[in-house]
């Protein structure tokens, strides 16, 4: 496959987890065509948690990629105005045909280039008030987990730019690549992006993971009937204890959960495989082709066999 390069734009006060989300999913691996590397107007890069990071590449480095992505600032940071250099050099690299992507509060630097004006973005859930306001040519969506425009792409706060860049993978490679890279770094099953970003139930703390193990034995079984009652005995734990974890965890139910995870799978089927509708939907857990197609129409707007057709080889996108 041929290279594709990805560059992080680094800015003055930005979120060190922003920045580490692209790092880490677009990293090189054998199996996908990504290089990945960091760009700032200056060095070192001052970010908000106390630490400057050194960049070795200029904007320069913009002219480069096939994506760039801006990642956000922490909350009550968001410097302005942003250099005229950075702006100029999105808006050029837009121009010649770059895919653009903003992760969290990077979509104000989009905006303030005018990469945004006449269309549906989103960012922080905190923030998006702010962005109308100040950007009143955008059509700010406020509770999705991103949003897809083409070659303009906006995350939802911090952690949904992971669903974002797998989403990207995903268009770019196919399920099957998403789907390595997510379980290599233990995120959740595929989120589509219409999803709300706001979860008003408590998530649990980093690392306290306690339905882990029931998530992967579950995962290992998606073709079965599962339901709540074994994952809670699987977890050793009453089903409304388990219940009430589960969404602490996952900010989901399991029962959808479940769904996320059994589309996840017919996709990477229908995509990797020449197996009938009808054992796909056996393989996934959807049951039968009816209820597969439904589910297909539902999320996505199609059916499985346009997917298929549509999906079943992946080339990224070449630079222009």
């Amino acid at each position: 496959m041929p290279v594709h390069r990805v560059v992080v734009l680094a800015l003055e006060g930005m979120a060190p987890l922003d920045l580490a989300i692209p790092l880490q999913i677009f990293a090189p691996r054998a199996e996908t065509p990504y290089e990945i590397s960091v760009c700032g107007p200056e060095s070192p890069v001052a970010t908000n948690s106390g630490f400057a990071m050194a960049i070795t590449n200029g904007l320069e480095a913009l002219d480069a990629a096939d994506t760039l992505i801006v990642p956000g600032f922490a909350p009550g940071v968001l410097p302005r105005p942003f250099p005229e250099a950075v702006l100029d050099a999105l808006v050029t690299a837009h121009g010649r045909g770059r895919r653009v992507v903003s992760i969290c509060t990077g979509a104000f630097v989009l905006a303030a280039a005018g990469l945004l004006d006449g269309l549906h973005a989103t960012t922080h859930w905190q923030y998006t008030n702010e962005l109308e306001r100040e950007h009143p040519a955008v059509h700010v969506d406020r509770d999705v987990l991103y949003v897809d425009e083409g070659d303009i792409l906006t995350s939802a706060g911090v952690c949904c730019g992971i669903d974002l860049c797998l989403h990207i993978v995903r268009r770019d490679l196919g399920a099957a690549a998403a789907n390595q890279i997510a379980r290599g770094i233990v995120a959740a099953p595929h989120r589509e992006g219409g999803q709300t970003q706001y979860v008003p139930a408590p998530v649990a703390d980093a690392g306290d993971t306690a339905l882990a193990d029931t998530r992967a034995w579950a995962l290992e079984r998606l073709g079965e009937p599962l339901t709540v009652p074994q994952l809670s005995r699987h977890a050793g734990m009453s089903e409304r204890s388990f219940m009430r974890r589960f969404v602490e965890e996952t900010g989901t139910t399991p029962l959808q959960w479940l769904m996320a995870a059994r589309m996840g799978l017919a996709r990477e089927l229908l995509e990797a495989t020449d197996h009938s509708v009808d054992v796909v939907a056996r393989d996934s857990g959807l049951g039968s082709a009816a209820n597969l197609r439904l589910h297909f129409r539902r999320t996505l707007n199609t059916t499985p066999t346009a997917y298929r057709r549509a999906f079943s080889r992946r080339v990224p996108p070449a630079r222009t």
